[in-house]
């Protein structure tokens, strides 16, 4: 064998020794990809289950009350409690959505008299109404006062289990992930609690300094006293605070 088909045939071997250690190193690296676990959801659950702001209905159910449109203390007060929500956070104009039936005709013309009387008194005007069909007679029907209002709530319902929690998958189990409904109804609880959605957003703006208090701790710093305050209060003893001091 010549030199030249000598060098020939060294560079064919090694030319396949390395394709053949390619290969050996591709499939290690897909083995490895395919056992590196993955997280199946995020685990913040502010990022599994963040609170959104959305405009969404916000409603009130006043139930028809006997005719001469004059509305109970408890439906007046909701009312009241709905017109001062809608003045505050309300899109839009409200709509009524009353009831029609023959036995309700003249009850549901009262009570939405009453309530349109109630949020006048609260500087609520221009009410839309609207009728839907009573499917059963014999349940309640009432007239739901609706609008729309900026709220916070969850893209998604609590509840859900999209993985079993008993040891049905080696790769979940073995990862010590919590499960996907974790944190789900603290943040529901949280979103439903919030008084003004944009705090959610935003901090609100710092109020005004007390200035008096604020010029009094500089003149203590000046004088080389303590700015902080004392608060002094004598606490009685018990028996002299039930009478039995004797």
């Amino acid at each position: 064998m010549t030199a030249s088909s000598r060098n020939s045939s060294l560079r064919t071997r090694t030319a396949a020794a390395a394709l053949a250690l390619g290969a050996l190193l591709g499939g290690c690296a897909n083995k490895t990809a395919e056992i590196d676990p993955v997280p199946f959801h995020p685990n913040d659950v502010r990022e599994r289950h963040p609170i959104v702001l959305r405009d969404a209905p916000q409603s009130l159910d006043v139930f028809v009350g006997r005719a001469g449109g004059r509305l109970d203390g408890r439906q007046a007060q909701d009312v009241a409690d709905f017109a001062r929500a809608y003045r505050r956070s309300g899109k839009g104009g409200m709509v009524a959505q009353v009831p029609t039936g023959e036995r309700r005709d003249h009850a549901a013309r009262d009570t939405l008299a009453g309530i349109r009387s109630e949020l006048a008194r609260h500087g609520v005007s221009g009410l839309a109404v609207r009728s839907y069909p009573v499917e059963d007679p014999g349940l309640a029907s009432p007239i739901r006062l609706t609008f729309a209002s900026l709220q916070a709530a969850l893209p998604h319902e609590c509840g859900q289990w999209p993985t079993d929690l008993g040891v049905s998958s080696y790769k979940f189990d073995a990862s010590n992930e919590s499960y996907w409904n974790f944190g789900c109804s603290t943040q529901a609880t949280l979103a439903a609690q919030v008084a003004d959605p944009i705090d959610l957003v935003r901090a609100r703006a710092e109020g005004r300094p007390d200035i008096v208090k604020r010029m009094n701790a500089i003149g203590k710093i000046r004088q080389g006293q303590d700015p902080s305050t004392l608060y002094r209060q004598s606490t009685p003893q018990i028996n002299s605070a039930v009478g039995g001091g004797n």
